[in-house]
């Protein structure tokens, strides 16, 4: 894979069970990749260990007065070091490709997977976490995927330069041999705690990246509250934990780089003083014990990245581990658990979808809460509790929070095809769900409403229906001179530039303009005025003539023109009919559409008895 190549068609089924089986999934997707750079490192770490070997022929040739044995060394000195710099430029070369492609594998995992759960990802992990995954915890990822074969490339230099010393020199080679196994080791003892530092670091980042995410997401109503000062307080903690942890996780680092070049110390001490009596007792040549100590001091620089690979795995574990938790998130329960079997590439943990999409003009059916909605009609649901009515909203989606028991069913059902058993692309396509707080990304409005489309709606009509003409307006006032197309004003991130019922108007006309077989709105115009409101039901009602249309409200400009209305009550369907009839003959609808208390539903109806009812009435309920 070539960094032009990029993105991937198809990044894969992740193995998600733990954070070093991802971490494993993802070298073994780069074996060509992680191939070349092995190579290449040979290349270049063979080329610096054979300089020494080299030298201490020039050495003996220059000592035995050999001009021919001289210019042959001169001639291999050269090309060992066409070798090192070829080999270390296509070493970074081909490491800077592995680095990039294994983040850029991440990045697109976690795009799918967002798009697959949708909003339903951040209910189930915060959205600050999702954020330090998809940031920095993929270049620590993508730093331990790259210097795999860097790693290699160096052990296996250094064993074969130990064996090549051992021929070219046994005497002092021997020592070479010996001393080196323990310059590896040595540090194993101290990676543990090292690890377990670098471990309560990232999580300690982790925490204060969510913490500040959450609150930047919610300055404003912090602000509205007087809270912004306790949040920041809060964050300033965490912030003070994060250095405190990355100072101790620091000193152990230190403690490991101070053992290497310590131990490497005594071992060219050894080297110099035990070659030097052998050189003083005619058992080893000068050139000999030239080339030794120059092989032992080249062969500490691939030791080095022994320290490299255990610092890049203990950073990348708690990343990999963390991002491994979020891709094996599943669009519901049933998915994890009949998708249990445990292969090598984790494809047993994603259902296929195997069912046909239904024919149009197919009706929505919630198993869970009995809610029917005809094919066609303009249906309105009222539920008492609005976080009921977001999770419901998710639920028509095809984005089910849990499985709610044993007994209750899972999914909802379109043309009695349930949503889950349906590709994604072709739920998605069919229903789609405009939740209460819809996101404007940064870019012209004609991006905005650059998305997956019948092509029925133009984006005029959908903006007509949506009372967008004065956010239009607004835009082309706030752009540019020479842009006179509102289409080609930039909206700034998130909408910011726009009121909070310019930015819902906006976020209905993108969903008009889709055109789906099923519309899902939570709260349309919560934030617009009552004429504004009006008119935008009639927008939707003419827009969406003939097309199945579910708005989640209790406003009564709403629901006095819907088709169909249905009282969800206590987490069931209670009631239908029309907003009048239920308003007129409900009180549970009346209670909810109107705020009234129940004392207040009881004065109309006490107001037209006779006084001795009233009072007995009075007496009854006391």
């Amino acid at each position: 894979m070539q960094i032009s190549d990029l993105p991937y068609p198809d990044p894969g089924v992740p193995d998600a069970r733990s954070g070093p089986r991802f971490l494993w999934w993802l070298g073994r997707g780069q074996i060509g990749g992680q191939a070349k750079s092995l190579a290449w490192g040979l290349l270049h770490f063979g080329g610096v260990a054979g300089i020494p070997y080299a030298v201490g022929m020039g050495v003996e040739a220059a000592v035995n007065r050999d001009g021919d044995r001289l210019l042959w060394v001169g001639g291999l000195l050269a090309l060992l070091g066409v070798a090192v710099s070829v080999g270390d430029a296509m070493l970074h070369r081909t490491a800077v490709t592995n680095w990039i492609t294994a983040a850029a594998r991440v990045q697109q995992l976690l795009a799918r997977k967002t798009a697959e759960l949708g909003s339903a990802l951040t209910r189930r992990v915060a959205a600050g976490e999702v954020v330090a995954v998809s940031t920095g915890d993929v270049e620590k990822i993508g730093w331990f995927v790259e210097a795999v074969s860097r790693f290699l490339a160096a052990a296996l230099t250094l064993v074969i330069g130990c064996v090549v010393l051992l021929f070219y020199a046994p005497t002092i080679g021997v020592v070479v041999a010996i001393g080196m196994p323990v310059l590896a080791l040595a540090v194993l003892p101290l990676l543990p705690r090292a690890t377990q530092r670098a471990d309560v670091q990232r999580e300690k980042a982790g925490k204060a990246t969510e913490l500040a995410a959450d609150t930047v997401a919610g300055l404003r109503v912090l602000r509205g509250i007087g809270g912004e000062e306790l949040f920041l307080g809060r964050y300033r903690v965490a912030s003070q934990e994060v250095r405190e942890a990355a100072v101790r996780s620091a000193r152990m680092w230190a403690l490991i780089s101070a053992v290497q070049v310590l131990l490497p110390g005594v071992l060219l001490i050894t080297v110099v003083w035990y070659g030097a009596a052998l050189v003083l007792d005619g058992r080893l040549d000068v050139g000999e014990l030239v080339a030794a100590f120059s092989a032992v001091a080249t062969m500490l620089y691939p030791l080095r990245h022994f320290e490299e690979i255990a610092m890049a795995y203990s950073f990348s574990r708690p990343s990999a581990k963390r991002a491994a938790r979020v891709l094996a998130l599943t669009r519901t329960d049933a998915d994890a658990s009949k998708g249990a079997e445990d292969t090598g590439d984790a494809k047993g943990r994603e259902r296929a979808a195997v069912a046909e999409a239904p024919a149009p003009g197919a009706d929505l059916y919630d198993p869970r809460t009995g809610l029917l909605v005809p094919a066609g009609r303009f249906t309105a649901v009222v539920c008492g509790d609005p976080d009921l009515a977001g999770r419901l909203a998710e639920r028509l989606g095809g984005h089910p929070i849990d499985s709610g028991g044993d007994d209750a069913p899972a999914s909802v059902l379109l043309g009695g095809v349930a949503l889950d058993d349906l590709a994604l692309d072709t739920a998605r396509t069919l229903v789609l769900v405009q939740d209460k707080d819809p996101v404007l990304l940064s870019g012209t409005l004609r991006d905005l409403f650059d998305v997956p489309a019948s092509g029925a709606v133009e984006a005029s009509a959908a903006l007509a229906a949506a009372q967008c003409a004065d956010v239009l307006d607004a835009l082309l006032q706030s752009a540019p001179e020479g842009v006179g197309d509102p289409m080609d004003a930039r909206i700034t991130e998130r909408g910011r530039s726009l009121s909070g019922g310019q930015r819902q108007r906006l976020a209905l006309a993108r969903s008009l303009v889709t055109d789906p077989e099923v519309l899902v709105l939570d709260e349309p115009t919560s934030a617009v005025d009552s004429h504004t409101e009006a008119r935008i039901a009639d927008g939707i009602c003419a827009l969406r003539a003939g097309r199945t249309t579910v708005v989640l409200a209790s406003s009564p400009l709403l629901l006095d023109r819907a088709d169909r209305v249905v009282l969800i009550h206590e987490g069931k369907a209670a009631a239908s009919g029309t907003h009048r009839e239920l308003l007129h003959d409900d009180p549970r609808y009346r209670a909810v559409v109107t705020r009234e208390t129940e004392e207040e539903q009881r004065l109309p109806r006490l107001a037209s008895l006779p006084t001795e009812s009233v009072l007995t009435d009075i007496e009854g309920s006391a």
